[in-house]
């Protein structure tokens, strides 16, 4: 296949701001789209190209699949890269590609059909002899299969969307008097944001770890494996802070966990970059959840501890080429950590957050890096995902790492919108974290709204800031007072003396 020079990528923010930045580095034009309130965001700005793809809403601009297309073909793209979100994991987009002469940086179609449902993706799992949570082998079709469900196996249970995603579509439902309830709101949720309303039951496991294998596989049939993340710090499902490696795994279990996740990938012939997701039990006991079939939001800390660009390992298999590093992927080093900087209020439930980005400082230093897509005087638009910026670390190990990232977010400047940096400071800083006691039900556990409100010490810090400050404008007003009584400064003075220079 020749090379791939022409790339349109088929998203936004923080995402497309990273893939450009790959492309720019290989000689490759990037191109991106963006809708009406997306004009002036930074990934149209720094990109080759840029072209509009309709109004604000997504179905209307970033998942209009036709106006998408049509831009590509018509700006002579030979490939589009999907990013994460939108079309990522669309099989039907996917496959529109093929047809259209596009290639589409990402697994095959008939991979994403084969793994995007979560009950084929737990028969894949099963015949590659994986071990799956236990649950329904189909769809169940009513409350009265899940209660015969709930008999065999025992409260509490997960009700499940087949097609779900994104940590949509989920419920725990631990008896009888919550499954009404539970039962109607997961259909109607799944219905809502998939179109597919069939829901399925496992078992539901308490305190798990969420713990994924990245994944990168080529023409050859080779499948590496780069190591685990560490997933469990979540809020309603949705990650909230990532690392690599797992601190709860040992080498056998890394070993062990690693091979499941190839014999899936293998089971159905997996290329380009993909993630193999489980869950950990108190017992260092792994189930197979799910297969993400595109690059994951946290794929950084990966390439912190590789070395590697997943970007670039991308356009490589999808080029026809073998993965870099051929039978030997690169041994990781050191501990990353990426926290997510979200435009949301964590004392009132992490609700959304929109507005104009008034100041905004990232932080620097040894072993940071920041993925973004934000800039002074950027409007947060409400219509996407409030991810404003990924703020990654690396360390030689897992406390210098935890340490970077504290003083990391102690740097960051934020000033518009509400937004989460105070919650990754108290997170980073908390005893358990820090200790590496994390499962899913972290937040539920140890987080409290009020934890952010500033105790004694912190008021009365405030208190005599602002008292010098206002010292120090009466003293700035004062001496400004004298020099123009003088009729020059003192630094005129100075200038006179020394010739004018």
């Amino acid at each position: 296949m020749p090379r791939l020079q022409r790339v349109l990528i088929a998203n936004r923010g923080e995402i497309a701001v990273r893939i450009l930045r790959t492309l720019r580095e290989t000689g490759r034009t990037s191109i991106a789209i963006f809708s009406e309130p997306d004009r002036t965001a930074l990934h149209v700005l720094m990109a080759d190209e840029a072209y509009p793809v309709g109004p604000g809403p997504s179905h209307e601009s970033y998942l209009n699949m036709e106006r998408v297309l049509e831009t590509a073909k018509r700006v002579r793209a030979d490939a589009i890269h999907p990013g994460y979100g939108f079309f990522a994991e669309n099989e039907a987009f996917a496959r529109a590609c093929a047809q259209a002469g596009i290639v589409f940086i990402g697994p095959s179609p008939e991979t994403i059909a084969a793994l995007g449902d979560k009950l084929a993706a737990r028969k894949a799992a099963l015949a590659a002899g994986v071990p799956v949570v236990p649950g329904s082998p189909g769809p169940v079709d009513s409350r009265e299969d899940v209660k015969r469900f709930a008999k065999e196996m025992g409260y509490p249970l997960m009700l499940k969307a087949a097609a779900g995603g994104g940590g949509k579509g989920m419920r725990v439902v631990r008896s009888d008097a919550e499954l009404a309830t539970a039962w109607d709101l997961t259909r109607g949720e799944a219905r809502a944001a998939f179109g597919d309303e069939r829901v399925f039951v496992e078992r539901f496991i308490e305190r798990p770890r969420h713990v994924e294998a990245q994944i990168l596989g080529d023409a050859t049939g080779r499948v590496a494996f780069l190591g685990e993340r560490e997933c469990s710090v979540q809020r309603r499902h949705q990650k909230l802070l990532e690392e690599t490696p797992c601190p709860a795994f040992d080498d056998a279990t890394r070993r062990a966990f690693g091979e499941a996740a190839g014999r899936v990938a293998k089971q159905v012939g997996y290329r380009s970059a993909g993630t193999v997701e489980f869950i950990l039990d108190e017992q260092r006991r792994f189930y197979f959840l799910e297969v993400n079939t595109r690059l994951q939001v946290e794929h950084p800390v990966t390439e912190m501890v590789t070395g590697l660009d997943l970007v670039a390992e991308q356009l490589r298999v999808a080029e026809g080429d073998e993965l870099s590093f051929g039978d030997a992927p690169p041994e990781p080093r050191g501990w990353s950590m990426e926290a997510r900087i979200i435009a949301e209020d964590p004392a009132r439930n992490f609700l959304p957050s929109v507005g104009v980005i008034e100041r905004v400082r990232f932080p620097q230093g040894p072993g940071v890096r920041n993925d973004s897509g934000i800039y002074r005087g950027y409007e947060v638009p409400v219509f996407y995902d409030s991810l404003l910026s990924k703020l990654v670390v690396w360390g030689g190990d897992r406390e210098q790492a935890r340490r970077r990232l504290a003083r990391a977010l102690d740097e960051f400047v934020l000033e518009g919108p509400h937004h989460n940096l105070a919650f990754q400071a108290w997170l980073a800083l908390h005893p358990e974290f820090a200790a590496g006691n994390l499962s899913t039900q972290f937040l539920e556990e140890h987080w409290r709204p009020d934890a952010l409100k500033p105790g004694p010490e912190a008021t009365n810090a405030a208190l005599l800031a602002a008292a010098l400050h206002e010292r120090s404008e009466r003293q700035r007003v004062q001496i400004g007072r004298r020099e123009d009584a003088r009729g020059a400064s003192a630094w005129k003075w100075m200038n006179r003396q020394r010739g004018g220079r």
